[in-house]
């Protein structure tokens, strides 16, 4: 297979790039044969992904994390909407949550993960949508993507731990707004803490937000949290970070929805993020939809 490898170097803070004599040498082990490119600043993944859809590339790997995973699926969006001329996606999962890869049963062992890049084992996987920017495994409105722009001035704290921080930075200022979200068959109109869409049950490397969601359903799964103050959203934060039974989907403050549209309205402005990429800071109208089937993902057979 002609194969692109798209690494970001500055993925988990720079250590992607540190580790880039070790993928590259996973991937020989595999025996793949690669061309390897670095992006050099946000987005150039979109248009390097992009161009090598439009060229022929058959098999197209993201090295980095959740973030430039996301670069890569815009790019070969953009690059072809045909599921049956897109290139195999593969994972070599160098970021720091790596939520996607741990979604799917990726490994997260850079000699293994090759392995399964090296395959030809595929699903098609559901791409999901806000607006005009495409995820794969989970977006927010509200709470969670405030706590991302909190994740990212924090530079002495490394690893998940620089979440869990910025979470409890975020709970600690407590903002809120007014919602009015409409999905295929409900509406909600009322205050709101967050809203998270998934394609896959974890974000952040610790929290399972839509814990029921699955990137192969052909459906978005979103939840809505209402806490009214700072107490109510700390005896909600375990619950979220719980993936069985008890978890937040099942407190009478949030409730989960299986939907293929949501659209949604805010009295004042939010960030958003796409697969941790938080790409506007002050959005108040949302539109989410879902393209079905329209990846083929290598995964572990």
């Amino acid at each position: 297979m002609k194969t692109l490898v798209i690494l970001n170097p500055y993925a988990n803070r720079w250590r992607a790039l540190a580790r880039r004599p070790e993928a590259e040498a996973s991937l020989r082990q595999a025996a793949i044969d690669y061309e390897m490119v670095q992006t050099d600043y946000p987005g150039h993944g979109i248009e390097i992904a992009r161009q090598a859809t439009l060229d022929g590339y058959t098999r197209i790997i993201a090295a980095g994390g959740d973030s430039t995973i996301n670069e890569v699926v815009n790019g070969m969006l953009a690059g072809t909407k045909d599921s049956a001329r897109m290139p195999h996606l593969g994972v070599l999962p160098m970021g720091t949550a790596n939520d996607l890869a741990d979604n799917l049963g990726i490994p997260k062992d850079l000699v293994l993960t090759a392995q399964v890049a090296a395959g030809s084992h595929t699903r098609l996987m559901d791409v999901c949508r806000v607006n005009d920017r495409y995820f794969v495994n989970n977006s927010g409105v509200g709470l969670e993507p405030y706590i991302t722009t909190i994740q990212m001035e924090i530079h002495r704290v490394q690893g998940i731990l620089r979440y869990l921080l910025a979470t409890l930075i975020g709970i600690y200022r407590n903002p809120r707004w007014e919602m009015e979200v409409t999905w295929d068959e409900g509406e909600y109109r009322g205050p709101g803490t967050l809203i998270s869409v998934g394609n896959s049950p974890r974000t952040g490397g610790l929290f399972f937000l839509t814990p029921h969601a699955s990137a192969f359903d052909g459906k978005l799964t979103f939840l809505i949290g209402a806490a009214p103050n700072r107490r109510q959203l700390l005896q909600l934060l375990p619950k979220a970070m719980h993936s069985g039974e008890g978890n937040v989907a099942e407190d009478p403050r949030a409730f989960e929805v299986h939907t293929t549209r949501i659209k949604i309205h805010l009295n004042q402005p939010s960030p958003v993020h796409a697969d941790g990429e938080v790409f506007a800071r002050a959005v108040t109208d949302f539109d989410y939809g879902i393209l079905p089937a329209q990846i083929p993902i290598l995964l572990p057979a």
